[in-house]
């Protein structure tokens, strides 16, 4: 049989493995077997990822060589119970600090129109941002 011109080892996974075996037995194995192979090889989702970064570089003092493999992407997994908790809790947490963020920006822009306008809504006290702010930009 062919092997370039079959659908099945399009997979780079299966290309692998039939690329290690003898030349006579790789091509031994029938469509349906390949395709087979191909199924049971589908569930390694590697990829799917949207950034994969796989390398290997020695290291000098154990003269060995070593890998390393950076893998992100969408999680397709189906989350467990305390898993969606967790991501609950962060999202909430995540959107009270932000709020906070936006909020606490948004009086600092009112307290300088306040200052550059010349309102003092206290007499004789002042947070001292304004005097801050000004030589900043000076």
């Amino acid at each position: 049989m062919n092997r370039s011109t079959s659908q099945t080892t399009n997979d780079p996974a299966l290309q692998s493995i039939l690329d290690r075996m003898p030349k006579e037995v790789a091509d031994s194995f029938t469509e349906e077997q390949l395709s087979h192979l191909h199924s049971a090889l589908g569930a390694r989702s590697w990829k799917k990822h949207s950034l994969d970064i796989r390398s290997t570089f020695p290291v000098p003092f154990i003269k060995r060589r070593i890998y390393f493999v950076l893998l992100m992407g969408r999680n397709r997994r189906d989350l467990t119970r305390r898993e969606k908790q967790l991501s609950a809790i962060t999202f909430a947490l995540f959107i009270a600090a932000f709020i906070g963020a936006s909020t606490l920006f948004g009086l600092l822009v009112l307290y300088l129109i306040k200052s550059a306008l010349g309102i003092n809504l206290f007499e004789g006290f002042s947070l001292g941002i304004w005097g801050w702010f000004k030589d900043l930009w000076k």
